[in-house]
């Protein structure tokens, strides 16, 4: 149903026509406003075998609660990158549910059941995620694609953010790393593909790649250097949770 569809939070109404395609989907967007992290939850259908990407520690308890309550078996828990400035639900996921938890194959983490590449393909139940090595933010950033029929999105972690782009001057970042990422990989895609990003600080819930190609301020109309210039001049502080997050994150969640 439609309402299947629809994610936890308010939903503009440019995207219930795309929503209302989904009407074998379902979609759960959610929102932890201490991080301004997006965590998604994915399955075909009530009853069905789910997946999450970038799930929250702190917020396992409600990520368990819908699962029960749709019936659901979550058998892939996903990170897009070794997050800064929040602790990853992988590890508690794992252990509630036997799911394998899933990152790049360029990852540090210790616990990660699964390495993907570029190419591999994640399938679960009428649900396949093709995997895109998008370096930039981090160097073992990874985006995920999902294109089944007129139906398609990307999961962009941090390299890719709605009218911005994940920070570049930590954990390997390379502005120009990111700017390839971007510009010769996900802006490839179709212009009708939609953009969920793991962070937004704005209230937006989502983008598309047409959008960002001609309105992203750091991309649109740039060359490489100066998205480089921008990147490299953000003076940006580090993440309050960083110095806790990151070796947790390490550890799947489990935090020293």
């Amino acid at each position: 149903s439609l309402h299947d569809a629809l994610p936890i939070l308010v939903t503009p109404l440019y995207l219930l026509a795309f929503f209302a395609r989904l009407k074998f989907m379902l979609f759960r967007q959610f929102f932890d406003k201490t991080s301004s992290t997006y965590t998604y939850l994915i399955a075909s259908g009530r009853g069905r075998e789910a997946l999450i990407i970038d799930p929250v520690k702190e917020s396992t308890e409600a990520y368990l609660g819908l699962i029960n309550q749709l019936d659901l078996k979550l058998v892939r828990a996903i990170d897009t990158h070794t997050h800064a400035d929040h602790v990853t639900a992988l590890g508690d996921l794992r252990d509630a549910t036997q799911c394998v938890t899933i990152m790049g194959e360029f990852t540090n983490a210790e616990c990660v059941s699964e390495h993907v590449s570029e190419g591999d393909r994640i399938d679960i139940d009428g649900i396949r995620l093709e995997a895109i090595y998008t370096p930039g933010h981090t160097d073992e950033s990874f985006s995920f694609y999902w294109n089944q029929g007129d139906q398609k999105a990307v999961f962009t972690g941090d390299v890719l953010l709605i009218r911005g782009s994940g920070r570049t001057d930590f954990q390997g970042g390379d502005p120009r790393k990111s700017y390839d990422s971007i510009v010769n990989k996900l802006f490839r895609l179709p212009d009708d593909t939609l953009v969920y990003p793991a962070h937004d600080y704005k209230g937006m819930l989502s983008s598309s790649i047409y959008e960002e190609k001609h309105y992203n301020p750091r991309l649109a109309g740039k060359s490489e250097a100066e998205y480089a210039r921008i990147m490299n001049n953000l003076n940006l502080p580090d993440p309050k949770l960083m110095d806790v997050a990151v070796p947790a994150n390490l550890a799947c969640g489990k935090q020293p």
